[in-house]
């Protein structure tokens, strides 16, 4: 069993003197409130293209900027809340942690205390919660990530199971235990209002139908999209978050839509840092790190490219993005060096 330290700038090997740190990751409300609320008009805009298309071709374009709209920041704001970082004010940032993640779909401490762990031992076999795909990544499990299938199997299973009052070994281990019973509850009631949003076409309420469910279907892999590419291909068991994490360039929408979060192996490295000073942290620390892997969509090109390549025995090194030297081969069988957790 390897020695395991907490994954950090620290452990990797990168310093920031701590007047800037405290400087960058100071706290407020503002940028947050005015995030939220650009999200706000961009999904009444997106809705209301919705409603508009009903009956015509162009509902099913729509449902999909609509979705885009809907998953990516969900996603992006459950995580940040869960962080903490993203209001100073605790139950503004408790509030829409709760709403995000019931738009993300998963109960809102498991999201805290899982991410915390992951954070704690980022991509480190055995001791990451979450770690959501086999790695070497195949075809298969792309497909099974990118479509939001895997996703949604981990989802529906850790509901039932926090709703039944049964709590997994690794939720055990990186969750109070006051803090479980919480979780039954949360679960309970957000099962109940998807329950609600299920049935409501049966008394002939259809808008939940049209503006959250086919949408969160049709947004979910853009999402995922942004998610895979967060470790896929890089460092198992490195103390260095320089080696197991991908920052990448996108532009401002991308920007915009996942709060910065592209500024990934910034994130680790000082996760008390809020979404909308990333931008600083990046360019406080830029002479210490990688240089970022390519655009959003180049990057994800590369890795279908290379995990697709893999399924077929074939050579893995990609063409520009980072990968770390054991997932680069001549071909041959693939075999697995770990397992999801997810």
């Amino acid at each position: 069993m390897p020695n395991y330290v907490p994954t950090n700038a620290a452990s990797s090997g990168v310093k920031l003197d701590k007047k800037t740190l405290k400087a960058i990751a100071a706290r407020t409300d503002r940028p947050g409130l005015i995030w939220l609320g650009q999200w706000v008009i961009c999904l009444a805009l997106t809705g209301a293209l919705v409603m508009m298309s009903l009956g015509t071709f162009w509902v099913w374009p729509a449902m999909l900027l609509h979705g885009v709209c809907l998953t990516v920041p969900a996603y992006a704001a459950s995580h940040e809340t869960a962080h903490g970082t993203a209001f100073r004010t605790r139950w503004l940032n408790e509030a829409v942690l709760w709403v995000t993640s019931l738009l993300y779909m998963e109960e809102p401490l498991h999201r805290r205390f899982t991410h915390t762990n992951h954070h704690t031992h980022t991509w480190h076999i055995g001791k990451d919660s979450q770690m959501p795909f086999d790695t070497p990544m195949g075809f298969g499990a792309w497909v099974a990530e990118a479509t939001g299938f895997a996703l949604l199997r981990f989802h529906l299973s850790v509901f039932g199971l926090l709703a039944l009052g049964r709590y997994t070994d690794t939720l055990r281990l990186v969750a109070p235990e006051q803090e479980l019973p919480k979780m039954t509850r949360n679960a309970r009631i957000m099962i109940a209002i998807y329950a609600a949003v299920l049935l409501a076409p049966i008394f002939g309420v259809w808008w939940p139908f049209w503006l959250y469910v086919l949408p969160r279907i049709l947004g979910a892999p853009v999402m995922l999209l942004f998610t895979l590419i967060q470790h896929v291909e890089l460092q198992e068991n490195s103390p260095s978050i320089l080696e197991s994490t991908r920052s990448f360039r996108t532009s401002w929408l991308g920007r915009f839509l996942y709060m910065n979060m592209n500024n990934h192996v910034e994130h680790h490295l000082y996760p008390q840092v809020p979404f909308h000073a990333l931008p600083r942290l990046a360019e406080a620390v830029q002479d210490q790190l990688p240089e970022p892997d390519p655009g959003f969509f180049r990057t994800n090109f590369e890795v279908l490219l290379v995990v697709f390549r893999r399924s077929l025995g074939r050579p893995t090194k990609a063409p520009t993005i980072r990968q770390a030297p054991h997932m680069i081969t001549e071909g041959g069988p693939v075999v697995r060096v770990a397992q999801r957790t997810m």
